[in-house]
């Protein structure tokens, strides 16, 4: 990571749906934040799918448009952040595959799932407008593969946004991010 993130931050998401303005408080979640903020400033999330949408539980994004730039992040691994905030309805938080596995992947908690809480996901910030834009993501793929019908995220990290337009072209997507600082 290159540099701390400010205090809190907003990040602006310009999506095909519409707007919508995540709060991203450092306090929660300092390493999760930083990334968060290196990730929103250097248009990593600009043209990515909202690849995985499970109606009452979840929005997840996070893997770049280009193969060659997400596979650069693969293994670009943060260590884990100390739970202090309840994955609540609107709160943000990064994906993992167990321990110290955060990379790029996100997802916004369409319902309060605090089960997710002694999992180890550690939100660090929280939609503050337009939640009603992310309530209106596309979710008709359902579950990525190989458990449902929606895309493979291992081809999507090697295809890109190439595999997406082609077999799942109904997923919305993040058109730009503007970060704010207060």
């Amino acid at each position: 990571m290159s540099e701390t993130a400010p205090d809190t931050f907003k990040a602006r998401f310009q999506t095909s749906r519409g707007e919508f303005v995540i709060e991203a408080n450092r306090a929660w979640a300092p390493r999760g934040a930083d990334r968060f903020h290196e990730l929103a400033t250097t248009g990593f999330f600009d043209e990515a799918r909202f690849f995985r949408v499970l109606a009452g539980f979840v929005v997840q994004f996070g893997i770049n448009k280009d193969p060659v730039t997400a596979a650069k992040w693969r293994n670009e691994k943060i260590p884990d952040d100390p739970v202090t905030q309840t994955n609540a309805r609107g709160t943000i938080t990064f994906a993992t595959a167990g321990p110290n596995t955060r990379t790029t992947q996100l997802f916004i908690n369409l319902a309060d799932n605090g089960r997710l809480d002694g999992m180890g996901f550690s939100a660090f910030g929280r939609v503050t407008e337009g939640m009603d834009v992310v309530d209106k993501l596309y979710d008709g793929y359902g579950e990525g593969a190989p458990s449902g019908n929606g895309p493979d995220q291992g081809r999507i990290q090697t295809e890109g946004n190439a595999y997406l337009e082609r077999d799942f072209p109904e997923l919305d997507f993040i058109r730009s991010v503007t970060v704010e600082t207060e």
